[in-house]
């Protein structure tokens, strides 16, 4: 199999069918040797009913049904451990992924390069849902400790030896983007157009994004402990040099009596700062518990007839 193309589908039932024309259109321009896996994430509509119509229209579509709602990132990793291709292209369903950007990524690829993503240099989102984007990513850049451009997302194409190096790591927390640029290999960026979406909106709200961020925080890097150690730190000299100070007035006459405000306010802000502290470590702990649990990344709940796994 020369590529495939793993598509996450969530709430995409009046868009299946155009995704998969546009997709036949622009991959029979490449090679005749492909195929399109579609991972019904298990949206509650008639998605997975499309997806078997488009399968039985054409046997290079092949498609995945979980048994429930894991995840963009989880749907993608269960259509990367059954792709066979030797190129590999992820993309969303809402087509502001274009196919029609494919051969230009494919092209781009046979230049040397193991990952080629996809840039939405003019994103075709609101100017609220773009700088909120832009704050999530920078503030998501700085706690991970990988470096984020908030114009990159799952878009584009990867080799063979990328997808296995991904595929081996199974974790549970799963960031697909992230996961692609800590393999390392030769990888650029080319510019493409971002689409309007076809049809509705996006799933991701500020609840989920936060979420996905402290996710790949914790999963990717123990920044957020080492803040919590300099906070820790940084109130404790600040404290130090307080009770000097303290001592210096009481003895200079300055202070007479001992202030009960003070007093109440340590006690508040030292107990807010521990349990914050404690929660951190608390978040890491239960992510470790998470993750020694061993479960599966997903369950496929139904495939195609075309689809052997």
């Amino acid at each position: 199999m020369h590529i495939s193309v793993v598509i996450p589908v969530y709430r995409a039932e009046n868009i299946v069918s155009e995704l998969v024309t546009r997709l036949l259109n622009e991959l029979t321009k490449i090679t005749d040797d492909f195929e399109i896996i579609l991972v019904e994430d298990c949206g509650h509509d008639n998605s997975w009913e499309n997806v078997l119509i488009e399968s039985r229209k054409n046997s290079r579509v092949k498609g995945i049904k979980l048994s429930r709602n894991f995840g963009q990132h989880h749907a993608i990793t269960a259509g990367l451990d059954a792709c066979k291709g030797d190129w590999i292209v992820v993309m969303d369903c809402d087509l502001q992924d274009r196919p029609e950007e494919i051969p230009h990524l494919y092209n781009e690829a046979q230049k040397g390069f193991d990952i080629v993503f996809a840039r939405r240099v003019e994103r075709q989102d609101s100017f609220i849902k773009t700088q909120t984007s832009k704050l999530f990513y920078n503030v998501f850049s700085y706690l991970s400790g990988i470096t984020q451009d908030g114009t990159i997302a799952n878009f584009g194409i990867y080799s063979r030896k990328v997808i296995d190096s991904i595929n081996s790591m199974r974790e549970s927390m799963r960031a697909f983007s992230p996961m692609a640029r800590w393999v390392g290999f030769k990888k650029t960026a080319i510019n493409v157009t971002h689409a309007e979406r076809f049809e509705g909106k996006t799933s991701y709200n500020w609840n989920r994004l936060i979420n996905l961020a402290l996710d790949i925080a914790i999963a990717y890097s123990d920044k957020p402990l080492k803040l919590a150690i300099k906070l820790g730190f940084s109130i404790a000299a600040f404290s130090l040099l307080y009770a000097i100070y303290n001592v210096f007035a009481y003895l200079t006459g300055i202070i007479t009596v001992s202030g009960y405000t003070s007093l109440i306010v340590s006690i508040w802000f030292l107990s807010g700062l521990i349990i914050f502290i404690l929660g951190i470590v608390g978040l890491y702990i239960g992510k470790t518990f998470e993750g020694v649990k061993n479960r599966p990344l997903y369950l496929i709940d139904k495939k195609s007839d075309n689809f052997k796994i």
